[in-house]
Formats: C-alpha cells, structure tokens, sequence
C-alpha cells in the first residue's frame, strides 16, 4: 500500500511552476511519474504561523485516534472547543486536514515532511 506523503517547505509560485512544468513535461513524453503533493509557504514566518505547535498536536492525535468531531478532538487534547475549531479551519484551509461524508476531520496523510533552509 502507498502511503499518502505531503512536502511542506518554503518557495515561491515561480518554484511550484517550475515543479509543474518538469511533471508535465515528463508526463508528456510517457515517462512514469509519482504523484507528489506539496504545501509551500511564502516565508517561514508563515509556515510557523499555520504549524503552530498545538496544531502540530493535533494532527498527531487525529493520526493516532482517526477521524473525530470537534467537539471530541477537543476533549481527547483537552482544550477548549472553539480553539479547536479555529485550528482545525486553518488546517483544513491549507489542505493537511479533510472532512468526511459525516463531517469527522482526519488527516489524509501518513506523511508530513517539512522542511526549510537556514540560508538564501
């Protein structure tokens, strides 16, 4: 079974363009390609900002317990609902969390790989 891998890191929309255009040019010409799935910050003072270190608990407990309401994601973390509800529609906005049909949030990913530069 594949994993479901996400990249996080820092670029620009010129970086995500060029990454397009090397997947579409290698598509094009048959070659076989692995779907890649990545989320880029405009800055790290962004990327800290939305991975904050209680929304980076919360992934972690939907990965651990599977999908859940709000109202028991809160009660599993033991934090107050509507700070919850807040991170997870920060979550949900960049695409590291989903809902399901019944509403549940879950993280369709079994890999979150982020990385960032020190240096230009």
């Amino acid at each position: 079974m594949t994993q479901q891998k996400i990249e996080i890191g820092l670029g620009d929309a010129k970086e995500s363009s060029k990454r397009f255009i090397s997947a579409w040019h290698r598509a094009v010409s048959g070659e076989a390609i692995d779907t890649e799935v990545h989320l880029n910050f405009e800055s790290l003072a962004t990327l800290v900002s939305v991975l904050t270190p209680k929304r980076l608990e919360l992934l972690h407990a939907l990965r651990t317990y599977g999908p859940l309401s709000i109202r028991a994601l809160s009660k599993r973390l033991e934090r107050d609902y509507k700070n919850v509800h807040v991170d997870t529609t920060a979550l949900e906005a960049v695409g590291l969390i989903q809902r399901d049909e019944g509403g549940l949030v879950a993280v369709p990913w079994d890999v979150i790989d982020a990385q960032f530069r020190l240096v230009a």
